[in-house]
């Protein structure tokens, strides 16, 4: 006898799916929140997907020296892959989301009406969004800048954002990390351990 499976809410083409995203700056530990959560949503029997970093595959400067097309490659290279992602599996779980990319364009440049409207209308799509704190300094991994100071105004640059499109974020507690997955799943209604098999329920 196997154990029931857990449903998620339904969407809007009456499909049960869920999509959530961490948001923050670089160098917080977002990618390995995302394998650890991803890890445990699989042991709960949900078929999941990652969407990985697009920045990282960028092939235009990012960092403090990103331009507009680097920008424009990077969000709509999300929201391709969030779509493909949302087509085949049950959850996607998102490494960044529209809004904190966006970010490094209006900290280098500023807001573009047109960005704006993407931005604001995609963001729409995320079921949930957990903002990752700032805890230490960045440290080099071969692509990321290391500069605490634009660590810090990137992700006071989320945080305008998240204010200016009146965006629901569940903050995680940056005095308990160990919480974080515990935390995220709280709020997502499901729970810490897949379902137990009832052994004496009627056949």
């Amino acid at each position: 006898m196997s154990a029931p499976r857990l449903l998620l809410p339904l969407d809007a083409s009456g499909c049960r799916r869920l999509k959530i995203a961490f948001v923050g700056t670089h160098g917080v530990g977002k990618t390995t929140l995302c394998f650890d959560l991803a890890a445990h949503l699989k042991r709960l029997d949900l078929a999941v997907d990652l969407v990985k970093e697009v920045a990282r595959r960028c092939p235009l400067p990012i960092n403090e020296e990103t331009t507009l097309d680097a920008q424009l490659w990077i969000l709509h290279s999300q929201v391709a892959e969030e779509i493909a992602a949302q087509a085949m599996y049950e959850v996607v779980v998102c490494d960044r989301s529209v809004l904190d990319n966006y970010a490094y364009l209006v900290a280098r440049i500023g807001r573009r009406p047109e960005l704006d409207h993407l931005v604001r209308e995609w963001i729409t799509g995320y079921d949930a969004l957990f903002k990752v704190p700032v805890i230490h300094a960045p440290t080099f991994d071969g692509k990321r800048a290391v500069s605490r100071q634009f660590q810090l105004d990137i992700d006071a640059t989320i945080d305008e954002l998240v204010r200016a499109f009146d965006v629901p974020v569940v903050h995680l507690d940056p005095a308990n990390r160990d919480g974080w997955v515990p935390a995220v799943l709280e709020s997502l209604a499901l729970p810490l351990e897949p379902p137990q098999i009832d052994l004496f329920a009627e056949p």
